[in-house]
C-alpha cells in the first residue's frame, strides 16, 4: 500500500485491502482464541497451585466453549473457493405436490434464516412469491456476511420431506421436494459487463401483504437479459427504483454465473443447474414419520432430532460436506 502508484488503480487496489481485510480478521480470530486458551491454561496452574478445586468448573467451561470456536475456524479454514468468502443468494423452488410441496419450501426457508441468524448473517428478502393456499411457491434471499456462500454452497440440491401431511384429512404419509439453488454474490470489483440496450424491463403490480401502496403501484419489476434469456424479478420493495438495483445485483449474479460456467470445469460449485425435483435426485432427506431423521446422501451424515434441524442447526451437515471435499462419499 505504501508503495508508487498503489492507487492509480482504484480498483486493484481495492482488491488488496479486502485481502487484507480478510487476512487481519483470519489473524485476529486465531490470535483471540490463543489468548482465551493461555488465560484458561494460567487460571488453572493457579488453581493447581493453590489446590483450589472451585476453578475446575469455571476451567471446564472456558475450554468446552473455545473448542467450539476453534472447530467453526477450523470449518472455515476449509473453504478454499475463489468465492467462498462471498455473501450468498439462496433460491427456493417448490417441486411438483403443491400446497404440500409449497409449505415444505416455507419450512427450508425459515430453516435457512434461522441458521443465518444462529451464525449473525444478515437475511434479506430479494423475491417471495406465496403459495396459492399455504405456504410458498418460490423465494430468493440474501445472506449477507463473511463465508456465507462457502457454507452455503452446501445446501445446493433437492431437498425431501416424508411427513404426515397436516393438509390432508385422511392423515396419510407424503413425500414432497422443493430445490434449493445457491450462488455467491457478486461485488463491484468484479466485472460482468451488463449493456442497457440489452436488457427488457418490464413493472407490474406487486402482490401478495404490503398494503394498498403495494397493490397500486407498478413497483415490480422483471428485467430479462436479452442475448442470454436470464430472467430476473424482484418486488419486495416498496419502490420501483430499489426493485430495479436488486434486479441488477441478481442480474449480475446470474450472467457471473453463466460466464463461470463457460470457463470453469467445477460448475457444481457455483450454481445455476440443479437435478429434476423429484424422487431420486435428492441430497437430503427430512422424515417426520413413521421415525424421526434427517440424513445426507452425499456424505452419510445423520441427526435424529428433526426439529433442531428444522429450527437451523445444520452445521454437522456443511461440515460433512465440507470435509469430503463436495464429494459423495456415501455407498
Amino acid at each position: 500500500m505504501a508503495a508508487p502508484g498503489f492507487w492509480d488503480d482504484p480498483a486493484a487496489a481495492q482488491k488488496v485491502m479486502q485481502d487484507l481485510t480478510r487476512l487481519k480478521d483470519s489473524l485476529g480470530q486465531y490470535r483471540e482464541l490463543a489468548a482465551r486458551h493461555d488465560d484458561a491454561a494460567t487460571l488453572w496452574q493457579l488453581g493447581m497451585d493453590e489446590n483450589d478445586d472451585s476453578v475446575y468448573s469455571e476451567v471446564a467451561g472456558s475450554l468446552a466453549a473455545l473448542r467450539k470456536d476453534l472447530e467453526h475456524l477450523e470449518l472455515a479454514l476449509m473453504l478454499s473457493g475463489e468465492y467462498d468468502g462471498n455473501s450468498a443468494i439462496v433460491t427456493l423452488h417448490a417441486g411438483a405436490g403443491g400446497t404440500e410441496a409449497q409449505d415444505w419450501v416455507q419450512m427450508l426457508l425459515r430453516m435457512y434464516v434461522r441458521w443465518a441468524e444462529k451464525n449473525n448473517y444478515k437475511v434479506e428478502t430479494l423475491d417471495f412469491l406465496a403459495g396459492d393456499e399455504a405456504g410458498v411457491k418460490s423465494a430468493t434471499i440474501l445472506v449477507a456476511g463473511k463465508n456465507a456462500y462457502g457454507y452455503l454452497r452446501a445446501e445446493k440440491g433437492v431437498h425431501r420431506l416424508v411427513r404426515i401431511s397436516p393438509f390432508d384429512a385422511s392423515g396419510r404419509r407424503h413425500t414432497s421436494f422443493a430445490a434449493v439453488d445457491v450462488m455467491p454474490e457478486i461485488d463491484d470489483t468484479i466485472e460482468v459487463s451488463i449493456n442497457p440496450a440489452d436488457l427488457r424491463v418490464d413493472t407490474f403490480r406487486a402482490g401478495g401483504a404490503g398494503g394498498q401502496h403495494i397493490n397500486k403501484t407498478d413497483s415490480a419489476v422483471r428485467m430479462t437479459h436479452i442475448p442470454t434469456g436470464v430472467v430476473v424479478q424482484c418486488q419486495s420493495e416498496r419502490s420501483q427504483i430499489q426493485n430495479r438495483e436488486q434486479c441488477m445485483r441478481l442480474l449480475r449474479a446470474k450472467l457471473f454465473e453463466l460466464e463461470r460456467r463457460k470457463h470453469d470445469e467445477k460448475i457444481e460449485e457455483i450454481g445455476g443447474d440443479y437435478q429434476a425435483i423429484e424422487w431420486g435426485s435428492q441430497i437430503r432427506s427430512y422424515v417426520f414419520h413413521p421415525y424421526s431423521l434427517v440424513k445426507d446422501h452425499r456424505t452419510g451424515a445423520e441427526i435424529g432430532n428433526v426439529q433442531a434441524v428444522m429450527d437451523g442447526e445444520i452445521d454437522a451437515f456443511i461440515e460433512a460436506y465440507l470435509k469430503s471435499g463436495g464429494k459423495s462419499v456415501e455407498k
